[in-house]
């Protein structure tokens, strides 16, 4: 297995992990007051797009070749440190 491959199955499992945390999320949030859901629902969405964008990011990479896919590899870190910080901070939320 390439560097690419072992890469990208690496960050699809964390995607992967991020989606079944945000339906997490969604399930607690469904107790809380209309004030506090609403709050929560645009938050989820905005982690929802970035999924996409990650996603987004992985086909990219999936579909560059071996020297172009290093640089790639900067663009996929950027969106998933911002999807990993929106996860971990509406999660550590929902605990309070």
């Amino acid at each position: 297995m390439s560097a690419k491959d072992a890469y990208q199955q690496r960050v699809e499992a964390e995607v992967e992990l991020a989606q079944a945390k945000l339906a997490e999320i969604k399930a607690k949030a469904r107790g809380y007051a209309a004030d506090a859901r609403i709050d929560y629902a645009k938050q989820v969405d905005e982690l929802e797009e970035n999924i996409e964008q990650m996603r987004a990011k992985l086909q990219k990479l999936e579909e560059a070749d071996d020297d172009a896919w290093e640089h790639l590899k900067g663009e996929v870190e950027g969106v998933w440190d911002k999807l990993k910080v929106g996860v971990r901070d509406i999660g550590a939320r929902l605990k309070q």
